[in-house]
């Protein structure tokens, strides 16, 4: 796919962010859409099925959080990839948006270049995933469906966030391998993206929480470990 081809929808109420941001990506060869509040994201987001959306989370009218789990429900977005760009940077604003349903958690300020460093990462793990096999992978009684994002146990489905769901299928792939937390942000996150320790730490206490302890242990049971 081609840059130009590619759409990003950036979102945030500070006009400042919105003319940079939008400079610099427009200047990488990016179909940039802009809008100043969650209720404008999602329907500026259903109009154009963007590629990737870059959301502020404070906003009047409505919060990103509050507009990234709308557009999560839009079958047609579904394989949008959402990232906020906030100066929140909590665990507990974390796991916020990591249960919205983002992909990825850009901390401000962050230098212009870096952020483009950052988007490029992450429609490059969009295009190998579009080129990659989609084929099921099967644990036992547990599907694990790359193709729709989701986990089917015993024929109840676990439906996990882009996210959740690649380093799950990481640490399922690679039977008694164990991974470090350099080569964990590598394949998840991509190499040119920094984000902190603790967003693998939020990200495996989430998987425990959604498809529950035993599930975890059953994957791990079978020879599947990380190191963290």
């Amino acid at each position: 796919m081609k840059k130009k081809d590619i759409k990003i929808l950036l979102v945030d109420d500070e006009a400042d962010i919105l003319e940079i941001v939008g400079y610099n990506l427009t200047q990488e060869g990016y179909q940039v859409f802009t809008a100043e509040n969650g209720k404008e994201a999602v329907q500026k987001a259903k109009k154009h099925i963007p590629h990737l959306i870059i959301m502020d989370v404070m906003m009047p009218e409505m919060d990103g959080m509050e507009a990234c789990e709308i557009i999560r429900k839009a079958p047609e977005l579904s394989q949008t990839i959402i990232t906020f760009l906030t100066a929140r940077s909590e665990d507990y604003s974390l796991v916020a948006g990591f249960d919205a349903g983002a992909d990825d958690y850009i901390t401000k300020p962050i230098k212009p270049k870096v952020l483009v460093s950052k988007v490029k990462a992450l429609l490059r793990r969009l295009k190998d995933e579009q080129e990659g096999a989609a084929e099921n992978l099967n644990v036992g009684d547990i599907v694990i469906n790359r193709e729709e994002y989701k986990i089917v146990k015993e024929g109840v489905e676990i439906i996990l966030p882009r996210k959740e769901f690649e380093l799950f299928y990481l640490l399922a792939s690679k039977p008694g391998k164990v991974f470090k937390r350099e080569e964990i942000l590598d394949k998840v996150w991509g190499n040119e993206v920094v984000v902190g320790g603790r967003t693998i730490d939020v990200h495996i206490r989430k998987l425990r929480e959604k498809i529950g302890e035993e599930l975890f242990k059953t994957i791990k049971g079978v020879g599947y470990k990380f190191e963290l």
